[in-house]
């Protein structure tokens, strides 16, 4: 039976586009299939190093570089009080909990510079679409994937609505990137939510925001900050998206903002205002856009991959962005899918589920390394601290906040982190005892 395509890509984000690019590449016949008309805007605008080998392979980081986005440097997490903290044998931990780094401090193979991105989402992503439509893939802008037929053992047919009326395509397989809208996973029923995380966004740009008044170091200034606030779980986002436009957002639990009962603008400035340095900043900026919510930010699936298809991005997994892990994933697990797509195209036995094998075992790793990282970071913030200041754990720390956890071993920070954390909590006598938060890894971590 002749198929339509080789393979239909659902979603036109990073993680969609790039799987389209490496297809079309490897000479398969793809069709992308997105519901939106790009630009549009998009949460999700600063990245980590990891980034960088997969836009090399796929040929967009020339259009990257032209574009101008603001270049990341480093990363920089603040501090909502003083406190007296003891060393517990880590050097470099003082009264307040501040870190920063830079990512030039540790090679990262492929990895040719010593910066990444903050970007307009808008831009960035269009930038990938229109890459993937250079390398031979057909980009149907516009057209919404309604349903997913996987019950033919030989192809996969795709509803979609197309200029007002339904069209049906056919393909060899599926891969599912639509995102937090999850299709795939809505239509079979997969998404499980998370039982640790149930955080809340809301955010908006400003103009003329004074970053080097919260920078530690004038050089500083263009970092990604996390701001954390005097409220359990809590912190604001800021991140650098032109020279005088910053993203700022507000996360926390998502019953916070129930229990507020105003709107999102309200809230927001409610949250702020727990910061009074940090809120004088913000109301010395002109906001440029609406605030907007976002919600949903942690779940798994039960299933990534099965006969015909695969789900990458944000339509396979979604962890906590405290550590700008999103992009890092939609681009990794894209790559990670396609190297098994490839293959078993060129083997021409079919798309069963075990040949996504490779795939899978990789991207299960790799997200469960981000997210006990991040969960371990909630519950004892200066643990995080005094791994990150502390020249013996320093490096270690580093490749985690690169994302470099696609191959190889566990990252062994994660390793020490995890044992040091496992004696603070059994003791009720550590030093570092009272400081733990209310969030528990990974005991209560989803699985796929």
């Amino acid at each position: 039976m002749q198929s339509d395509f080789d393979v239909a890509v659902i979603g036109g984000g990073p993680a969609g586009s790039t799987a389209a690019a490496y297809l079309a590449m490897a000479g398969l016949d793809v069709a992308l299939f997105e519901s939106e008309i790009f630009p549009r805007p998009h949460v999700g605008e600063s990245f980590v190093p990891a980034t960088t080998p997969v836009l090399l392979e796929t040929g967009a980081m020339e259009e990257v570089d032209a574009a101008g986005f603001p270049k990341k440097y480093g990363a920089a997490w603040t501090a909502a009080y003083d406190l007296r903290v003891p060393s517990n044998g880590f050097a470099g931990i003082s009264h307040r909990l501040t870190a920063e780094v830079q990512f030039v401090e540790r090679d990262q193979p492929g990895v040719d510079r010593d910066y990444t991105f903050h970007v307009d989402r808008g831009k960035f992503d269009l930038i990938l679409l229109k890459n993937a439509e250079a390398k031979g893939a057909h980009v149907f802008s516009g057209v919404r994937v309604l349903k997913v037929d996987l019950d033919d053992p030989e192809q996969v047919t795709l509803t979609c609505r197309m200029g007002g009326k339904e069209v049906g395509f056919t393909a060899g397989m599926v891969v599912d990137a639509s995102g937090r809208g999850t299709l795939i996973g809505r239509q079979r029923k997969l998404k499980v939510s998370d039982p640790v995380f149930d955080q809340y966004a809301v955010h908006t740009w400003v103009e003329g925001l004074d970053r080097e008044k919260l920078a530690t170091q004038p050089e500083e200034a263009d970092y990604i900050f996390v701001h954390w606030l005097p409220v359990r779980d809590s912190w604001i986002w800021q991140i650098p998206i032109t020279e005088t436009v910053t993203s700022v957002g507000v996360v926390t639990q998502k019953r916070r903002i129930r229990e507020f009962g105003g709107s999102s603008e309200e809230f927001f400035w409610h949250m702020a205002e727990s910061r009074p340095e940090l809120l004088e900043v913000l109301k010395g900026a002109r906001r440029v856009r609406p605030f907007k919510t976002e919600g949903d930010y942690s779940y798994a699936m039960e299933q990534i991959c099965g006969d015909r298809f695969v789900l990458i991005g944000d339509a396979a997994r979604f962890v906590d962005p405290i550590f700008s892990s999103g992009v890092s994933v939609a681009l990794n697990s894209a790559r990670l899918a396609c190297k098994d797509i490839i293959a078993a195209h060129r083997a021409g036995e079919g798309y069963g589920k075990e040949r996504f094998a490779a795939y899978e075992a990789k991207l299960r790793r790799a997200v469960s390394y981000w997210y006990e990282f991040i969960t371990i970071f909630y519950r004892l913030n200066v643990l995080f601290t005094a791994f990150v200041k502390d020249p013996r754990y320093r490096i270690d720390v580093l490749r985690m906040l690169q994302g470099d956890v696609y191959d190889g071993e566990e990252p062994r920070a994660l390793t020490l982190m995890r044992e040091v954390l496992k004696s603070v909590e059994n003791d009720p006598s550590h030093v570092w005892h009272p400081f733990l938060g209310s969030l528990r890894a990974p005991t209560a971590m989803p699985q796929f």
